[in-house]
């Protein structure tokens, strides 16, 4: 069983950067696919970032992020950690929310999957983020 604890949040200045951790204190997440998702203030949970692990071994790992955070946000992984992380470049006020970590062993057909929260099995607190203007 994965049990993910993200840190990492907190309040910082527009323009700031922050690190988002996800370690896992069960099951290894070596061969599962992790993501990131976010809840803004009085909007439904969306969709941040994924790293797609590849069952065949050879395709190595496939990254996808939202429109809002594409080449601001990193997401990366250790197996030597057992965690994964979110650099976030370059905050904005609108950026601010609850950041949640996902994690599933599943392989999906098709990598819009991964896009959707209801693919994931495993769900961290959250930890809230907090950019000020």
């Amino acid at each position: 069983q994965v049990e993910l604890v993200e840190t990492g949040g907190g309040l910082v200045q527009a323009g700031g950067s922050l690190r988002l951790s996800c370690a896992s204190s069960g099951d290894t997440l070596t061969k599962s696919s992790v993501a990131w998702f976010r809840q803004l203030p009085g909007e439904e949970q969306e969709f941040v970032s994924t790293l797609i692990w590849h069952a065949d071994g050879a395709t190595s790992e496939t990254t996808y992020y939202s429109d809002s955070v594409e080449g601001r946000f990193t997401i990366s992984r250790d197996n030597a950690q057992n965690a994964i992380y979110l650099q976030m470049n370059n905050l904005g006020p609108e950026d601010t929310g609850v950041y949640y970590c996902a994690a599933t062993p599943l392989v999906y057909m098709s990598d819009s999957f991964y896009f959707r929260k209801d693919s994931y099995s495993a769900w961290g607190q959250g930890t809230q983020v907090t950019v000020s203007s």
